[in-house]
């Protein structure tokens, strides 16, 4: 009779090495050292202590880190679904409901991240959006339900 007691497993055990026994002393790890231990990995990119080839080599070129821009990205059905008729939208606003979230890194910095605002699903109210970027689609959404589009700035 089956019971709660007696249950066969559905499936090959896991063979649990690093504990002595039938795999002899070292468990499968090898000899002794750092990787031999628990937790003990380096990260990718060590060379034992030698200068790793990512210092050796020199760093030339052009790096658009400084320059690049984040461009945010909001849905008009989210717009519908968060504002009211008549409503203003801009950055500020949508940071603070928590529509979009720009990373970290980029706050309390002098980056600037740019809104664009595109056209899936559907919008009901007449709201006033002030981004940097529209989508045509989105464009057209927000004029058909008697709102209002405004550029803040070109991209």
């Amino acid at each position: 009779m089956l019971a709660l007691n007696n249950l066969s497993s559905a499936g090959k055990k896991r063979k649990r090495i690093g504990r002595g026994g039938e795999r002899g002393g070292t468990s499968g790890r090898g000899g002794k050292g750092q990787t031999a231990r628990s937790g003990g990995s380096t990260r990718p990119g060590f060379e034992g202590g030698q200068t790793p080839l990512y210092r050796r080599l020199p760093k030339r070129g052009f790096n658009n880190f400084e320059f690049q821009k984040t461009i945010v990205t909001v849905n008009i059905d989210t717009l519908d679904k968060a504002f009211d008729n008549g409503a203003v939208v801009d950055a500020n606003v949508l940071l603070e409901k928590g529509l979009i979230k720009v990373r970290k890194c980029l706050q309390g910095t002098n980056k600037r991240f740019f809104v664009k605002i595109l056209g899936n699903g559907s919008l009901t109210k007449n709201i006033t959006v002030m981004a940097d970027a529209f989508s045509e689609s989105a464009k057209k959404a927000i004029e058909n339900s008697g709102g209002q589009v405004r550029l803040t700035k070109e991209m």
